[in-house]
């Protein structure tokens, strides 16, 4: 008996691993795939595939799960080997580098499809006719580098499908707007963004009942936003930045109760904010910067208690803010109204505002004093106060620098006329211990440049610029050991380009780890208000290492130490009173990209070495007193004669007047140290000359005057030379009056 069960037991165990083996067909059919890919090993290498790692197979040994993301699998994907795994329900291939295209043949194969993601990979060109079967839930071919117009029959056989994703690929056409009304009345998620879809966004999207996020930003879509858009209720997100969407936002918005995220930005949408926009009472996220929008921020907004963030900026809203009630924004992180008409004072309802890390005031016509009470927003990082009417910069110095978490702070164009806050005033500073980023320009502020600064140590951007500064560079300014942009031009800054800016470390020394962090600052920072420019935040990364000290009074030479900073991107010394040479140290920064030297008294030749700088996008040495010819490179020629001009002895291209022989030289210039730097030519053929007339002279007189016996010889010699000579002339005269006669 038992036996028996023995036996038993061990039949049930051979048949239970024979259901589950895997099916040898669909092995080759992996093995293959496996072959095609130059990647580190799958080490599929058991006979059950069924146990390989990313297989998973039904009771039967087919394969129906290939979830293989992240695994650096490179090569082109094998549409003869996947073919095979008719069973197969996932395909997850995602994060990889594989190129190819998708066949249609290959699609139709897989007709128990479910989900197919091959996001971010290398694959290419159009889509298939069609997906593969009405099972096909999520679709996910984003990141790609697909191309054309998505065919009208791709969704024909998609009646289940709930998500589909092709972002950021190259997708041209009409978005399918008529998804739901055709074929896939049960979508949840499209995602057609970072595409070049154009044209107008047609009806349909009402149809899809089901539908929570419709992405499209990034396009070329023009038009009206289509009115059934908002009979899709369960619309939690619409984002369709960066467009050229224009019109209204329609009052029928209030439909959509369940929205959280409403991103509209730079589109050229006008009209004024709904004003029963409070009806949404789940938003969290509404931006709608860039766009022509107008009128007030409407009361019932107020009622939106779970805003997180609230970016209306570069619009031309109005009104007294100061009249509304931002304390009821107990989730606000960010608050961008920057470069509208709002008028009144500093709120004091967002010192509530417990959480808030953001705030851009900038370009509105705000008044009044910055109140001690904003230290109670001990999370704010990001602070713009800049174009206003703001007073006491001083006061408010003295307040923001308790701000212990505050990493950027832009006052620019506020506070006019006002004078630096002094050390005197400052004699307790110990603030801004986390500061990044200090931007006081453009409001023509007195002074000179403060010792305060010096103690902020964490300070990487410096921006003073288009003021009234006075003094000289300071030399603890070369010290802060994490300062790698300056920028003081267009003030009345005095004395010598500092030795000590030299030996900042930034611009010396390959930075650490911790110093390249990807550090992002809270809300886009704007050099200029223009729409060419990138809008998401703005890395701190991105801002190139300079040195700008142009429109200045600094006199002087360019220090030869300027040859450490071999990190420098930017040099703009232009508009000043430097004299002196181009120093040759300067072609050691392969790093520059902007080198202007315009506007000075420089003298010299344009040093040769400079044709090694290979990235410089901007070059400019006009307007000096330089001479001698242009150096020679594929870099420096390719500059506008402009860049040259102004500078009489200059010759060779790209300057019209050639190079002759010492051509632009002046031989008595004593300034011109770097003009000619060959030794100097000894005159050899006159100094040989008099060495062989003095050997001459004196081999033959010296010999005379010491020898008497020689002088009576020589002399004798030369008489006899003589008489010879006299009768040889006699005679030939003679001879000739002879003939004359016959």
């Amino acid at each position: 008996m038992a036996r028996g069960f023995l036996l038993f037991i061990l039949f049930s165990y051979i048949i239970s691993i024979n259901i589950h083996a895997c099916n040898q067909i669909e092995r080759c059919s992996l093995l293959s795939f496996a072959s095609t890919l130059s990647s580190p090993p799958l080490n599929w290498t058991s006979l059950d595939c069924c146990h390989w790692k990313g297989i998973t197979c039904d009771q039967d040994g087919w394969v129906t799960h290939l979830l293989l993301p992240s695994k650096r699998l490179k090569g082109g994907i094998s549409h003869s080997s996947l073919r095979n795994l008719t069973h197969l329900t996932h395909l997850n291939l995602s994060h990889n580098s594989l190129y190819g295209s998708l066949e249609t043949q290959f699609l139709l194969s897989l007709n128990r499809l479910e989900i197919l993601d091959l996001s971010y990979n290398h694959l290419y060109g159009v889509l298939p006719l069609s997906l593969p079967s009405s099972k096909i839930r999520i679709v996910d071919l984003s990141s790609n580098h697909f191309f054309g117009a998505i065919p009208f029959s791709f969704f024909q056989q998609a009646s289940n499908l709930t998500s589909f994703n092709v972002s950021n690929n190259t997708f041209t056409g009409y978005v399918p707007s008529s998804i739901c009304l055709h074929y896939s009345p049960f979508v949840r998620l499209l995602d057609f963004s970072s595409n070049q879809f154009g044209g107008n966004l047609a009806l349909g999207l009402g149809e899809c009942s089901r539908l929570q996020v419709f992405r499209a930003g990034r396009n070329n879509l023009s038009g009206l936003l289509p009115e059934d858009i908002y009979n899709a209720t369960k619309l939690e997100e619409i984002a369709l930045p960066i467009n050229s969407l224009r019109g209204a936002i329609s009052d029928k918005i209030v439909n959509l109760t369940n929205l959280k995220i409403l991103d509209l930005y730079l589109n050229q949408l006008s009209g004024e904010l709904p004003l029963n926009l409070g009806k949404l009472s789940k938003l969290k996220f509404v931006t709608v910067d860039f766009n022509n929008l107008e009128g007030t921020i409407p009361t019932s907004l107020m009622n939106c208690t779970n805003l997180v963030e609230l970016c209306l900026g570069f619009n031309n809203f109005e009104g007294d803010i100061s009249m509304l009630n931002f304390s009821r924004f107990s989730q606000l992180t960010k608050l961008d109204l920057r470069f509208n008409n709002f008028t009144g004072m500093f709120p004091v309802s967002l010192y509530s505002c417990r959480y808030l890390k953001a705030i851009a005031l900038t370009g509105n016509h705000l008044e009044g004093q910055i109140q001690i009470e904003i230290l109670s927003l001990k999370s704010l990082s990001f602070l713009t106060l800049g174009y206003n009417l703001f007073t006491n910069l001083t006061g408010t110095m003295k307040i923001l620098m308790s701000c212990k978490s505050l990493h950027a702070l832009s006052l620019v164009g506020s506070f006019v006329g006002e004078g630096m806050p002094f050390d005197d005033g400052m004699v307790d500073f110990d603030g801004f211990q986390n500061l990044r980023l200090l931007n006081m320009a453009g409001s023509n502020i007195t002074g000179e440049i403060p010792v305060w600064l010096s103690k902020l140590n964490n300070l990487e951007i410096l921006i003073l610029a288009f003021n009234q500064i006075t003094g000289p560079i300071p030399s603890w300014l070369g010290n802060l050991p994490r300062l790698f942009f300056i920028n003081l031009s267009y003030n009345r800054i005095s004395g010598e380009f500092s030795k000590q800016l030299c030996r900042l470390p930034r611009f010396v020394y390959e930075p650490t780890a911790s110093q390249v962090e990807q550090y992002e600052f809270e809300l886009p920072v704007y050099s200029s208000v223009t729409a060419n420019q990138s809008f998401l935040p703005f890395k701190l990364s991105l801002f190139p290492a300079t040195i700008d000290l142009s429109n200045n009074n600094i006199v002087g030479d360019i220090p030869t130490e300027i040859g450490q900073l071999h990190l420098l991107s930017q040099l703009a010394l232009h508009s000043n009173n430097i004299s002196g040479v181009i120093p040759d140290q300067i072609s050691t920064l392969k790093n520059l990209e902007v080198l202007d030297l315009s506007m000075n008294h420089l003298s010299g030749r344009i040093p040769l070495s400079l044709a090694s700088l290979n990235f410089l996008k901007k070059f400019n040495v006009s307007y000096n007193n330089l001479g001698g010819p242009i150096p020679t490179s594929t870099q420096i020629q390719t500059f506008n004669t402009s860049a040259f001009e102004g500078n009489l002895k200059l010759c060779g291209a790209p300057l019209p007047n050639k190079c002759g022989p010492n051509k632009g030289i002046d031989e008595d210039d004593t300034n011109n140290k770097d003009l000619d730097k060959e030794p100097h030519q000894l005159p050899w053929f006159y100094i040989f000359t008099v060495l062989g007339f003095i050997v001459g002279f004196w081999g033959v007189c010296g010999s005379l005057v010491v020898n008497k016996t020689w002088r009576y010889v020589y002399f004798r010699f030369i008489n006899n030379v003589q008489e010879r000579l006299y009768v040889m002339v006699i005679m030939s005269i003679n001879k000739m009056k002879r003939r004359l006669r016959g």
